[in-house]
């Protein structure tokens, strides 16, 4: 069991967009959610949040964290999870 969590985290994260139709990614740890305009997943680098139109799941290979998706791209971002923290904070101290 150790072996294969060592292996999921020394997997690179890569990304490779083609023509805005087609994204290629590797380091994927999990598929949060989906649906046909948007794609929410985790990477060893973070949460990554994909929009479009009529995107769809072209291969999923959850053994070596790759996924290829096919669609027309919008938006590809990376959510920083430490930005949210220090807004709540921020927030929450205007409101004491």
């Amino acid at each position: 069991m150790d072996k294969l969590i060592e292996s999921i985290s020394t997997v690179s994260h890569q990304l490779q967009i083609n023509e805005r139709k087609q994204i290629m990614l590797t380091g994927i740890k999990k598929i949060v959610s989906f649906d046909n305009e948007e794609f929410l997943m985790e990477s060893n680098m973070g949460m990554i949040l994909l929009k479009g139109s009529e995107l769809e799941i072209v291969k999923l290979d959850t053994h070596d964290g790759n996924v290829s998706i096919k669609g027309q791209i919008d938006s590809f971002s990376y959510m920083d999870d430490n930005k949210k923290s220090k807004d709540n904070g921020f927030i929450a101290k205007l409101f004491k």
